[in-house]
Parts: C-alpha cells; structure tokens; sequence
C-alpha cells in the first residue's frame, strides 16, 4: 500500500515556474514507476510525464517537452515535476500517480495508486 501527498501548487503568472512534490509513504518506494497526470474543468485526466523506478526513463508529454522535467529522489521517496515557462493552458489538478513494478506509462489505467491532487492555476 502507497500513500501520496502532492504539494507545491498554487498561483502563477504566464511564464513562471512552479515545482510539484510527492511524497509517498511506503518502504517500496523505489519499486515504483511514478507519473504526474492532470485535469482540468471539464476534460479527461491526461498525461503529463513519467519516470521509471531508477529513473533510467523518463516520459513526457508533447505539451510540455522541454518545459516540464520529472525527477525523484528514493532516499526521500519523493518525485518532483519542474515547471518552466508556465501557460495558462497548464491550468489544472495535478495528481501524482504510482505503478507497482512499472517502467511508467502513458496510460493512467497502469497506475494503482493515487494522490489526492494540488491545484496549479496559470494567470495570463
């Protein structure tokens, strides 16, 4: 059983950053896969970007390719997602998603756990 806690959201304007944590609970952390999805109003969840148990790889979506770096820290069992370069079309829930024995994926049908999601909203 994992347990995640998303923190770090909040309000920005265009073109700012903002770094989401997820901590997760657990001794098996590091033998997870970990993804970032997000929602907005009235849409489906979708992909963000994704990172295997080592952090050998690491997935993205088109949107946010070279703006968004995903990255994890095992001794803290936590994983970040940078954001740079902030649009307000980046405006939405973030979850943190966590894939028992994964390499990460694309699809958050692959996911079992999930966290309770923080609010990241982009001014213009």
């Amino acid at each position: 059983q994992v347990q995640l806690v998303e923190s770090g959201g909040g309000l920005v304007q265009a073109g700012g950053s903002l770094r989401l944590a997820c901590a997760a609970s657990g001794r098996t952390f590091s033998s997870y896969a970990m993804g970032w999805f997000r929602q907005a109003p009235g849409k489906e969840r979708e992909f963000v970007a994704a990172i295997s148990w080592r952090a050998i790889n690491t997935y993205y979506a088109d949107s946010v390719k070279g703006r968004f770096t995903i990255s994890r820290d095992n001794a803290k069992n936590t994983v970040y997602l940078q954001m740079n370069s902030l649009k307000p079309e980046d405006t939405a829930v973030y979850y943190c998603a966590a894939q028992a024995y994964g390499l990460g994926s694309r699809s958050h049908t692959q996911y079992n756990y999930w966290g309770q999601g923080t609010q990241v909203t982009v001014s213009s």
